[in-house]
């Protein structure tokens, strides 16, 4: 991929680990009560990049640890598109996974299902045997172990000294090895360790180990804090470029097993990892969208781009998956990406320079980075100014709202007409500012309200997301495909006690005819004892729908007879294991009981989400 600039024969000299009596906190850095420093020594290095360049990934790791977290489902939908993104070419060469609750391991099983050579799955654990077991029993080739190295850790959060951290960590490597299993040894804290007193050493003999067992002992640099610098000239443990080179060159690290992973707390993560490639390590270690403890990682989906202006290689991934990424986060995961957020954010290419359709139509390179319709499938939007036009309105509502073909509106739409009126006089009191996203929204909703869904379609939609998991969790259970009453009502009063936001549910025989119920709350008891036995019910459009398709159900909302509550009704086909209905499984969920369910459902996503 890169040509040498010239040819250089690694250092010979073996170095041995410095025992010291108290931590080395390297204070003339780190002051702790003041900003910490950037020292120099006059020492520069040039570039030595690596025959290949690679981007593994972190985002169901160090990504969890700092938002809710994700379900089996979405980690196995997310690990798709980012195979998909670069994972197809093997730019995105691994993904690493947390191996401790049923739910991770769900999520390790159902990514290995899909067969994708890359990303390849490997797992993330403590430096202990115990957990080195859950990797082999998942059958995984490789693993992320926690090694830190630097005093902070080793003296004052581990309580050991540096001889007896390296004869632990070591003795772990060497199990990993034993059992098959590739260590990848996470150097944590880097930029605050005595690299030759203690790294380049601990390097040093677990790439003895490696050879002495034949299997790659990688490791990856860590910059916890984000203390790393770019800097031309800057002295280590902060310079980037001579941390990587002190590993490739004094400790003999072969390229392809060393790995950069940043932080972002000083805004260098980015311009970091990229250093690490251009200074001689392989991998860089991301998340999507740059999510990671505290202030996060370096952007996989940036990396992408930086790998392709790097080496010309458009092949190497599909980035249009970015955009696809961008928006399965904001429906699915509830993330909201800043509008300004490069390649995926809102209004990234868009700008409030005095754009508006006429300029977009003379030519777009004035203003926008590259074709991001054809590399991002993104068209451009406009900023709202009054210079925008009758004609940048209408554009502005069927780029920002995604309208169809048949829903797209012309600038000479009466309701059109009025916003752009409305602009205008801002505009001629005195307005000097662009309309913002919110604005237009505002105004768009409100000349144009059949545009957008009404709360109760966002509840409807909320329901279908609440009940679709545990409806088909329940009607698969073998007991109600029996349509046998007393096994039945066993199932449902322990699925109510479980879920008693349902006000009422139900089961019907194939013909429609009622064959048992049972209510959460034991006052409607009464209320529902109006309904005689066996009651025909197979007029009701909550029956014969799912008869008809084979599919969960939703009604619109309507009047309880019972409770006079607000409600709506989900349904679902009972089948057999020979595929056959044999009955309607049917839940009323009142109105009340979603709005309360919409207000905790970013703290409880789990018990509805991944049931």
């Amino acid at each position: 991929m890169f040509d040498s600039l010239f040819h250089r024969n690694p250092a010979k000299q073996k170095y041995s680990i410095d025992e010291v009596e108290k931590p080395e906190l390297i204070r003339e850095l780190y002051p702790y009560n003041k900003i910490c420093r950037v020292a120099f020594d006059d020492s520069f290095i040039l570039p030595h990049p690596p025959e290949e360049i690679f981007i593994t990934d972190t985002t169901f790791r160090d990504g969890q640890q700092a938002r809710p977290p994700f379900t089996a489902d979405q980690i196995a939908d997310t690990y798709e598109l980012m195979h998909k993104l670069g994972g197809h070419s093997g730019l995105i060469r691994q993904c690493e996974f947390f191996l401790y609750s049923d739910k991770d391991k769900r999520a390790v099983e159902a990514c290995l299902e899909k067969g994708f050579k890359y990303p390849e799955v490997t797992g993330w654990i403590r430096a202990n045997k115990d957990d080195l077991k859950l990797v082999r029993d998942m059958g995984l080739k490789e693993t992320g172990m926690l090694t830190s190295v630097s005093d902070y850790h080793i003296f004052l959060k581990l309580g050991k000294t540096r001889k007896q951290a390296a004869e632990d960590y070591l003795a772990l490597v060497e199990a990993a090895l034993d059992w098959g299993i590739v260590p990848r040894c996470h150097f944590e804290d880097i930029t605050r360790a005595d690299i030759y007193g203690f790294c380049v050493p601990l390097a040093q003999k677990m790439m003895d180990l490696s050879r002495q067992k034949g299997l790659p002992v990688k490791i990856r640099l860590c910059d916890t804090m984000g203390y790393g610098v770019p800097y031309p000239g800057a002295s280590m443990p902060r310079s980037v470029a001579k941390i990587v080179r002190t590993f490739t060159h004094e400790a003999q690290v072969p390229a392809k097993w060393l790995e950069w992973h940043g932080h972002n707390d000083f805004h260098k993560a980015l311009i970091n990892a990229t250093t690490a490639w251009l200074y001689g390590c392989s991998g860089v270690n991301a998340t999507l969208f740059g999510f990671g403890e505290r202030t996060g990682n370096a952007p996989l989906e940036a990396l992408i781009i930086e790998y392709i202006s790097l080496t010309g290689n458009d092949d190497a991934a599909y980035t249009p998956a970015i955009t696809e990424l961008a928006k399965y986060f904001e429906k699915h995961l509830n993330v909201e990406i800043p509008s300004n957020y490069p390649f995926a954010g809102r209004d990234f290419n868009a700008t409030s320079a005095g754009i508006h359709v006429d300029g977009l139509l003379k030519n777009e390179e004035i203003y926008n980075i590259f074709n991001t319709k054809h590399i991002l499938h993104r068209t451009i939007p406009i900023i709202i100014t009054d210079k925008t036009g009758r004609a940048g309105v209408a554009y502005w509502i069927n780029h920002n709202l995604n309208l169809s073909d048949e829903q797209k509106v012309d600038k000479r739409h009466p309701a059109v007409g009025k916003i752009y009126d409305k602009i205008m006089r801002s505009y001629a009191k005195g307005r000097t500012t662009n309309y913002s996203h919110e604005e237009m929204q505002k105004l768009v909703r409100r000349y144009l309200p059949d545009l957008f869904s009404s709360s109760f379609d966002q509840l409807k939609i909320l329901a279908h997301k609440v009940l679709a998991n545990i409806m088909r969790d329940l009607a698969a259970k073998p007991e109600l495909s029996t349509m046998d009453k007393d096994r039945i009502d066993l199932v449902m009063d322990d699925f109510l006690r479980e879920f008693p936001f349902i006000q009422y549910m139900y089961i019907t025989d194939v013909n429609g005819c009622l064959l048992t119920w049972n209510v959460s709350d034991i006052g409607d008891l009464s209320k529902y004892r109006q309904v005689p036995e066996r009651a025909d019910l197979s007029d009701r459009e909550w029956f014969h729908r799912p008869v008809k398709t084979g599919k969960l159900h939703i009604t619109d909302f309507y009047k309880s007879f019972f409770t006079g509550k607000l409600c709506l009704t989900a349904s679902i086909p009972i089948f057999t294991k020979d595929d056959e209905i044999v009955g309607i499984l049917g839940a009323d969920i009142r109105f009340d009981e979603l709005v309360k369910i919409q207000e905790s459902l970013a703290d409880d996503q789990e018990l509805f989400l991944d049931y």
